[in-house]
């Protein structure tokens, strides 16, 4: 279901607007609104009433307000690569104008705008020996990732991105700016580290960096055919692993497209990735008994700069309409591995493009310095499938990836992580926290954002109102 905007009742208040702004408002029918509203997901319809592309944080301001006072949800994009569906009048406010960054390379230290992507501060830290914990896709933006925990390829070394976020500038659903620290709205600070958007629209983040400039690490391709034995051996390896490396499987089926390699497009493969922190000699003799298991069809594996962290998940860069679903795994028994090859392996029927497992643990599984929103840390892995959310297959597309997550319950309970799976279905939102952080969080949303204007607070007081009635019953 889709809004279909009307800013013809707001025609004089919205000029008004744009007198006031240093940014602009731009209104639908424009190729401006177009390119602005449309989201990386390309199947999730974003209709709001204006898009406000901010030029500072004071635009954000006098955008958050105007949108209190004419009764509209407030939407907040820059890449789009976790857009919601919203279906209530909306104003979005776009921030890929806010492109500050600032390094700091005595305290080892950035400050990123809300409309910056990671690959710019991977080459901002590289020009000092840095490193930044950017994830699999450095195209997307740092904001959207941190504020969800961020699990990047060397995530299992380093922690989750938020867990080196120091400060956030934010201007909260009520339309007052903040700073957000350990010390200075430090319950604000814990939400905005897990909670998505739900708190307000972040104008900047603060973060530590990494001493490091180039890692070992790669990734393997084997054909498909080759799947029970790759993904079996990976489960055993896998879990003797230290923290110094991280690694994850995908089964593939690439369509034939120019963007993809050939020995990978049009046929169902198996991707090995591995990143190592520290000599790569220790790294190249921890990955050798993959090495064996088959023939590799494609890729490889050596020391890279840090800044090409992306090239070992090689996340495709153009927008497309994708179907995402995400669970996190307890634990990963035989079974479990015999369940998703018979449902993905090169023999089912399986619509899939990618169905992913990262290993987890190691610096993942500990509390940080600060405590925050991102929750079951004790999981060992996480599973996502993305699939083609387009006509026709759209419809089988999800139904597999339902049937997926069914299939595994008994190793998960259901329980996922607020970055993957975008959803506004509050019985999902519910799984991707623990029952007090949930409650937590709604109850801060409903103290900086008394009027619920942010429209990504509406999935997480339902889902806190969905486990409070369960908890009664």
């Amino acid at each position: 279901m889709s809004f279909t905007p009307d800013s013809s009742s707001l025609q004089l208040p919205l000029a008004d607007l744009a007198g006031k702004i240093s940014g602009d408002v731009l209104l639908p029918g424009t190729a401006a609104y177009a390119a602005a509203a449309t989201p990386w997901n390309v199947a999730v319809a974003v209709s709001p009433v204006a898009v406000v592309a901010v030029a500072d944080a004071t635009d954000v301001v006098t955008a958050v307000r105007f949108a209190d006072t004419h009764d509209l949800d407030v939407i907040v994009q820059s890449t789009g690569h976790g857009a919601l569906a919203h279906t209530r009048p909306s104003l979005l406010v776009h921030t890929g104008r806010l492109d500050e960054v600032t390094i700091d390379p005595a305290t080892r230290r950035a400050r990123v705008g809300a409309g910056v992507r990671w690959q710019r501060v991977l080459d901002a830290a590289a020009e000092h020996g840095l490193g930044a914990l950017a994830g699999s896709a450095p195209h997307v933006g740092v904001v959207g990732y941190l504020t969800g925990g961020g699990l990047s390829p060397v995530a299992r070394t380093f922690g989750f991105g938020s867990d080196l976020v120091t400060a956030f500038d934010v201007v909260t659903g009520d339309g007052e700016p903040r700073r957000a620290t350990a010390t200075e709205n430090a319950a604000l600070f814990w939400a905005l580290r897990g909670g998505k958007g739900a708190l307000g629209v972040v104008t900047a983040v603060e973060f530590e960096l990494l001493d490091v400039d180039r890692i070992y690490g790669g990734c393997l391709y084997f054909d498909g055919a080759d799947a029970d034995r790759v993904l079996s051996a990976w489960k055993t390896w896998s879990a003797g692993l230290p923290e110094q490396a991280s690694t994850s499987i995908a089964i593939m089926r690439l369509p034939a497209m120019p963007a993809v390699p050939p020995p990978l497009a049009g046929r169902c493969t198996v991707a090995v990735r591995y990143a190592w922190v520290g000599d790569p000699a220790d790294g190249e003799r921890a990955i050798d008994p993959i090495r064996g298991l088959a023939p590799a069809i494609f890729g490889g594996l050596g020391v890279m700069p840090f800044t090409a962290l992306g090239m070992i998940h090689a996340d495709p860069v153009d927008p497309m309409p994708v179907h995402e679903r995400s669970v996190l795994l307890r634990e990963l028994p035989d079974a479990a591995v015999r369940t998703l090859l018979a449902l993905t392996g090169p023999a089912a029927d399986c619509p899939q493009v990618f169905v992913e497992l990262r290993l987890l643990g190691g610096a993942l599984a500990r509390e940080p310095r600060e405590s925050s929103a991102v929750c079951h840390r004790e999981a060992a892995y996480s599973l996502l499938t993305i699939g083609i959310a387009a006509p026709p297959i759209v419809e089988a597309t999800a139904g597999h990836a339902a049937a997926v997550m069914d299939a595994v319950q008994p190793w998960s309970g259901g329980i996922s992580a607020p970055n993957f799976g975008s959803t506004t279905d509050p019985v999902l939102v519910a799984l991707k926290y623990d029952m007090a952080a949930l409650a937590r969080l709604a109850t801060l949303t409903a103290s900086y954002d008394p009027r619920a204007r942010m429209a990504a607070s509406h999935p997480v007081r339902a889902a806190a109102g969905l486990v409070q009635s369960r908890a009664r019953s």
